[in-house]
Order: C-alpha cells, then sequence, then structure tokens
C-alpha cells in the first residue's frame, strides 16, 4: 500500500512538472510530449544521442531540453568536462519518468488476449426458444475447456429490442436481424436456415408424398413471439390460392415441436435451429417456397476489441459451423 501511495505520488508530481507552459489566456496545459523527452534525456544523458533515439534533430532536442529545465525550474542536466550530469531532483526525477512512461505506453497499447485458464467472467447470451437446447450443449463444453472459470447466461429472447444490448445488459445476441435490430449493432452471419415441417411418427403425414394441399389441410402449430397466426409459409400457401388452419398460436419453437410430438397438429420450424429438439420426429421439406434464413449474432460496438469477448465469438462461430 505504502508503494501504491509512493507511486501515484509520483504521478501527481511529474504531471504537476509538466504543467508550466501557458496559453494565451494565462492557463497552464500539460504538454505530455515532454515526459518522454524527459525519460529519454534522464535514460541517456546525453542531448544527442536521444535526439537521436528519438528521430530529433540537436537543436529540436535542445530547444525541449530548455522547455523541460522551465517547467521543472531545474537544469536537470549541467556541464561536466566533456559531458552532461544529471542534477539531483534529475535522479529523483529519471525512475519516476521511466515508470510513468512504462505505464502510458501500458494504456496505449492494444490488450493481450486473455489468459483463459484464469478468465473468471459471465458472459450474458440472449437467444430464441431452441438455440440453447441445439447449440447450448456444444458451447458449454467448448467454453468449459478453453476457461473453466467463465460462465454463460442464458437469456430468452422475448423481442428484437436492441436495449439490451445497448445498456450491457446482454453481451451476445443470436436471431435474424431485420429493420428493427439497433444500426450500430456489430453483426457476424452464423448459419443459414429454412424453415421444415415436422410431425410426430405415425401421422398420416410422416408417410408418402406431401403436396401443398395437404400440408395446408392439416392442422397447424404457428410460432410467434407476437402473437400472429399468418406468416411466410402462410403468404407462400395464399399464392397457390390455399390456407393452412392454425389450430394453435406458441411463442417459441420448443414448445411447438413439444406439441407436435404429443399430438396430431404439424409444426414448421427452422431446419438447424432445432435439430436436437426434433430427435425421434418425422421431418421433411415444405412444398412451398419460404425464404431462407440467415442466423447472425449480434453485439455493441464497445466490445469489438475486448479479447475475451473475441474469443467467446469464436466459440459461438465454430460451434455453429460444427454443429448440424
Amino acid at each position: 500500500m505504502v508503494r501504491r501511495k509512493a507511486h501515484d505520488l509520483h504521478f501527481i508530481r511529474v504531471f504537476d512538472a509538466l504543467y508550466g507552459m501557458c496559453d494565451g489566456e494565462g492557463m497552464t496545459t500539460p504538454d505530455f510530449n515532454l515526459l518522454l523527452t524527459l525519460h529519454v534525456l534522464l535514460s541517456e544523458g546525453s542531448v544527442a544521442r536521444a535526439a537521436r533515439r528519438l528521430g530529433l534533430s540537436a537543436s529540436a532536442m535542445s530547444r525541449s531540453l530548455a522547455r523541460l529545465r522551465a517547467v521543472t525550474g531545474d537544469p536537470l542536466l549541467v556541464r561536466a568536462g566533456r559531458g552532461l550530469v544529471p542534477t539531483p531532483r534529475a535522479l529523483a526525477l529519471r525512475d519516476q519518468a521511466a515508470r510513468l512512461v512504462e505505464d502510458v505506453e501500458a494504456v496505449l497499447r492494444p490488450a493481450l488476449a486473455p489468459d483463459l485458464a484464469l478468465l473468471a467472467r459471465t458472459f450474458t447470451l440472449r437467444t430464441s426458444e431452441g438455440f440453447v437446447e441445439n447449440f447450448g450443449p456444444a458451447l458449454i463444453a467448448r467454453v468449459a475447456a478453453d476457461a473453466p472459470n467463465a460462465r454463460l447466461r442464458f437469456m430468452q429472447k422475448v423481442d428484437k429490442d436492441s436495449a439490451p444490448l445497448r445498456d450491457g445488459t446482454v453481451d451476445l445476441e443470436t436471431g435474424v436481424v431485420d429493420e428493427t435490430s439497433g444500426p450500430e449493432l456489430r453483426v457476424q452471419a452464423l448459419f443459414r436456415d429454412r424453415f421444415i415441417g415436422v410431425v410426430r411418427q405415425g401421422h398420416p403425414l410422416s408417410q408418402g408424398g406431401i403436396t401443398p394441399a395437404r400440408y395446408a389441410e392439416g392442422l397447424h402449430i404457428s410460432v410467434s413471439r407476437r402473437g400472429r397466426d399468418t406468416g411466410r409459409i402462410d403468404d407462400a400457401l395464399a399464392a397457390l390460392g390455399l390456407t393452412r388452419r392454425v389450430s394453435t398460436i406458441v411463442g417459441g419453437f420448443a414448445t411447438a415441436l413439444a406439441l407436435a410430438r404429443a399430438t396430431d397438429l404439424i409444426a414448421s420450424v427452422p431446419e438447424r435451429h432445432t435439430g436436437n429438439l426434433r430427435d425421434g420426429m418425422v421431418s421433411f421439406p415444405l412444398p412451398v417456397e419460404t425464404p431462407p434464413l440467415t442466423v447472425s449474432m449480434l453485439w455493441h460496438p464497445r466490445l469489438q476489441a475486448d479479447p475475451a469477448h473475441r474469443w467467446l465469438r469464436d466459440c459461438v462461430r465454430a460451434v455453429c459451423a460444427t454443429q448440424p
């Protein structure tokens, strides 16, 4: 604690010394370039060598020394024969200036890759229903293997509001990007998906060819967070003069598949997004064309360069690329 306080006093003393030049209104302003000049001059003990190290001319280096003498109120380096020797004040400032330059360089250099073995951080992911069930086990295993002290917190995505990403409540989000997504968000595609039909084993649609008319006449489950009973599938059927019969509306794909597994209802869900949830059920391509989906991950720009967050994004991308 004593050493830390002493180091803080070094900052104060040296930066106070740099508040020496006045602007036109008499206000003092710091010239932090003088800190590096002071460090190099005191470590080299020579104006010529310091000039070469900083890439300055000898006259420019001499002017910098004159400014340092003015702001510190001390000659710093004085003649002794053919060379220069430091004053007591210069000797007192030499180590302080060196530490300050090291600290400034540490602040300004790019962040280092995290030591994953020591990383103790909780990452919050907001995902649509089905993502955790399908990709969660592999993602949790990968994170645990790389960073055993890191944790994942999954939140259900109930809307497309970007506020949780902006305010830092959520670190990463997955889903389909649309016009409601915040324009400042960073986006990276994870995989392409398509809607398929899913029924229980023994369902009438589990055998034989599936025509648009045969598909439409069954009883359907509509998946909509907003409670809507129509969507892109209905638009495609309407173009053929067909209307599907929606019996039930639910808010997520897992719920739709659970109902379809236990009833004669037909669920229409994204194929890759629900792979694990469809085990033991019969899946089939939709008999109508619907636009493909691009599932992406989204994050706020303030986390773009964060090394730990970059590692998390790499994990999510790798898991989504390898999971069927």
